[in-house]
């Protein structure tokens, strides 16, 4: 199949939070998912597309039906609802297993004292897995290639990112009575406060969505009671809305209006990142509900050249403080050290690198910032640089 070229207007310049209106999300929502513009589908329910995985799995086993199959999707993602779910994508003997890893994982995490909390809950109302990719892989290596031999995660990876994907994955397990998750989108704009993500040009803001993929295995029943998660159909496509989202009108709206689609054991589900979205509470007597996050990034992500930012930073450092000591302008000196300093949070191990009072851990840049603004000498900035390091390290 041939992609049909198309015009898509972006917004340039920048977003404003005094320019969220909530009438202008919900002239977004007012389009509604048509099974007739999906032929692959099984159905609509409640907005979102279900397909039947055994039977997707002989048409996508050919080059040209798979490539059909994947523009589908693709669409789906992007001007359709934003989510696709897909039934009895993962054989339920192997999720079992998995199930059982991650048991064991929890198990020593809280033997240690680990309270692993997550973006958008408060520690200890869950039981989260940071990194469960590695630690499944550690854990048990004939489930993992189990597990991720299943075709439907590359199926939709590679019709939404394309080849040479990264993949990640968060467990989170919410325990009965545990409360859910505010509306959000996800990363990378969506784990930003909304100062920082303002700070983004509008088309940054269309970007982001497209170098990530979301999606949840359920690794067990999920009924309503359980809290599987909330959506909102089609508000990935509203231009504001990793700044709207923050926003109380905006939060009390998706609250009266969100989605919950139950899940069955073996289930998948993969959304575009900027749709609005939340864990439900688990209002359930006995259900623990696990779900396997996999958050899948774009091989784009990258730099084109390998740099030690630590050797350049602690290079420049004496010349930075300097400088300052000379009274050269701030704006200068932050010049300087975002091309020397790593300016992102990400990746890191968030387990022992956990956000704090905000979105996301500290940045080397800010480590850098902080350094300065103290004066501290190149030891103890090489000190603290040594501990950052050390605490993004996988394990």
């Amino acid at each position: 199949m041939t992609a049909t070229p198309t015009r898509r207007t972006t917004m340039t310049g920048w977003l404003r939070r005094e320019d969220c209106r909530l009438e202008d999300l919900l002239a977004v929502l007012a389009e509604e998912t048509d099974l007739a513009d999906y032929p692959h589908a099984d159905r609509v329910e409640q907005g979102v597309l279900v397909y039947d995985a055994a039977a997707l799995a002989p048409i996508v086993a050919g080059r040209d039906g798979r490539r059909e199959v994947q523009a589908e999707i693709a669409r789906a993602l992007l001007d359709g609802p934003g989510i696709t779910v897909y039934e009895n994508a993962f054989d339920h003997g192997v999720v079992d297993r998995v199930t059982e890893a991650f048991k064991e994982i929890i198990a020593a995490q809280r033997a240690s004292g680990v309270e692993a909390g997550d973006h958008f809950a408060k520690p200890g109302a869950n039981d989260r897995i940071w990194n469960a990719l590695e630690k499944l892989a550690v854990e048990d290596p004939e489930a993992f290639v189990d597990y991720y031999a299943m075709d439907i995660i590359d199926l939709v990876a590679t019709a939404w990112l394309g080849p040479g994907y990264q993949v990640t994955s968060q467990v989170n397990v919410v325990n009965p009575g545990g409360a859910g998750q505010t509306v959000h989108r996800d990363y990378h704009l969506g784990f930003m406060d909304p100062d920082v993500s303002a700070s983004y040009p509008a088309h940054v803001h269309a970007l982001s969505a497209l170098l990530t993929l979301q999606g949840a295995v359920a690794h067990v029943d999920m009924p309503v009671e359980s809290g599987p998660t909330l959506y909102l159909p089609h508000s990935q496509k509203y231009s504001h809305g990793y700044l709207a989202y923050w926003l109380p009108q905006f939060q009390d709206y998706f609250v009266e209006h969100h989605i919950q689609l139950p899940l069955a054991k073996g289930d998948a589900v993969f959304f575009n990142p900027a749709l609005f979205h939340a864990a439900g509470s688990n209002v359930s007597a006995d259900i623990s509900r696990m779900a396997n996050l996999l958050q899948i990034s774009s091989a784009f992500g990258r730099a084109m050249e390998t740099v030690d930012r630590t050797r350049v930073v602690e290079a420049v450092y004496p010349f930075l403080l300097q400088r300052k000591a000379a009274g050269a302008p701030l704006g200068d000196l932050a010049n300087a050290r975002a091309a020397s300093a790593e300016g992102y949070p990400f990746p890191s191990n968030l387990d022992r690198d956990q956000p704090i009072d905000g979105m996301a851990p500290l940045t080397q840049s800010q480590v850098v910032r902080e350094a300065l603004a103290e004066g501290l000498d190149s030891e103890e900035l090489s000190r603290r640089l040594a501990a950052q390091a050390e605490s993004k390290l996988s394990h």
